[in-house]
């Protein structure tokens, strides 16, 4: 998996045996021990290995939830019942995975939003960072389908909208529709489908995370200065400094996952949900999960439903492009003064439109939405390229080093300035 010399050298027979044959030891040791991390990373760089727990906790909890999980119309919200009150623990494995994927896209969207401000997307990282976008399309799209599954009014009427803007794709719009309904409108045979593909994503999702993290170990990672590593004080072995920065933040993003199994288990949910769903009563406001509504808000702001469904999936499709659309040579936004600016009204506009996603689709509500929409997609076709070629950068440091240090400082051959005797740093 990783790029970098195998270091692993086996000390008894029955080790050496083995590594001659299958060196699955010296591939995790080069890749989670020997491998050489910048220096100066800090706690964003945690959330790979949080969203590593977290889809494992996805995993577990789904295939032990599929076990008790009744996917037909007449018996799937009564089998979601059953196991929150007849099946042992089966309340606090529901809640474990209806919490776990709103914590996942929480600690999805602080990965993503570090990536476009360190600049992670750029070369040599452009395949690492387009993995990444996948994935979020495969989260999405699971996601999605889990939320139908309770079957409450919500969920049917949820995957009753979604699935009709569909029908306006040209073409193969109205096919795709149908293959996913199985009839002539949301039943059954959707749920069944729906429940397939829910099931199957989640592996193909811990596939692509396999070629994210391999893709990762051969280009190294960023960090925060964004300058490469130039000797060997720029960087420390992943194990002990990266690691146990990952199991720390990991345990305390825990006790926050905790907080809302145990305190707020329903808190992001919809009352409605709690509902069995009925075709002949409409909600009176149908609202995705919170994760989906800033795109919810995008296809709500254009009047013509084909141009809604366009932005809407333009609105994710146009993250994988960053790396060309960005024409500047410095990755990290700290040494952008300007482009920084224009970040942080980017992150405002995005959670800004996950507010108006909430809303109701009317007056000054619809028009705030399309301004945002509007200054979403102008971020990445005219600031990213515009500010890239304008931009007079802050002076870099000359190493990682440095940019620890501060300029001028010596080092002894511990990689600590020179005299000193305390602790290596929490950014080690």
């Amino acid at each position: 998996m990783s790029a970098h010399a195998n270091t692993y050298v086996p000390k008894s027979r029955v080790a050496k045996w083995f590594e001659s044959r299958l060196p699955l030891v010296g591939l995790v040791h080069s890749s989670f021990v020997a491998f050489p991390v910048p220096r100066n990373l800090n706690y964003f760089w945690t959330f790979g290995a949080i969203l590593i727990a977290m889809l494992m906790s996805q995993i577990v909890t789904g295939i032990w939830l599929a076990m008790h999980y009744d996917p037909s119309a007449a018996n799937a919200f009564n089998s979601v019942e059953h196991i929150m009150r007849d099946v042992n623990y089966g309340w606090l494995l529901r809640y474990m995975h209806a919490n776990g994927a709103s914590m996942f896209f929480v600690a999805v969207y602080i990965h993503m939003f570090r990536a476009l401000y360190y600049g992670s997307y750029k070369a040599p990282r452009e395949i690492l960072y387009i993995l990444g976008v996948i994935i979020y399309l495969l989260m999405m799209a699971t996601a999605f389908l889990g939320y139908t599954l309770p079957w409450g009014q919500m969920s049917f009427w949820g995957a009753t909208v979604i699935t009709s803007i569909l029908g306006a794709i040209p073409i193969v719009g109205e096919t795709v529709q149908s293959l996913l309904w199985g009839g002539y409108s949301v039943g059954s045979p959707t749920l069944n489908r729906f429940f397939s593909l829910h099931y199957l994503l989640p592996f193909m999702i811990l596939g692509v995370v396999v070629l994210h993290v391999w893709a990762l170990h051969v280009t190294g990672q960023n960090n925060p200065a964004g300058i490469p590593i130039k000797s060997s004080k720029d960087a420390v072995p992943f194990t002990p400094y990266a690691t146990v920065k990952d199991v720390f933040a990991t345990v305390v993003f825990g006790i926050f996952f905790a907080y809302w199994i145990f305190y707020q288990p329903n808190y992001l949910g919809h009352a409605d949900n709690y509902v069995p769903a009925n075709a002949a009563v409409t909600p009176a406001h149908i609202v995705p999960e919170w994760y989906f509504l800033p795109f919810y808000a995008i296809l709500r702001a254009v009047p013509d439903k084909l141009g809604g469904v366009i932005l809407m999936f333009s609105a994710v499709i146009i993250l994988a492009f960053a790396p060309w659309l960005d024409t500047s040579r410095v990755r990290s936004a700290n040494y952008r003064p300007i482009y920084r600016q224009f970040f942080w009204l980017f992150v405002m506009v995005t959670i800004l439109l996950g507010w108006l996603g909430a809303k109701p689709p009317e007056g000054g509500y619809v028009i705030a939405a399309r301004l945002c929409t509007a200054y979403y997609f102008l971020h990445f076709l005219v600031v990213m390229p515009l500010v890239g070629l304008f931009e007079t950068p802050d002076r870099l440091p000359d190493s990682i080093l440095e940019s620890v240090t501060g300029p001028g400082k010596q080092v002894s051959g511990s990689g600590m300035p020179a005299g000193a005797t305390a602790a290596p740093s929490s950014k080690g």
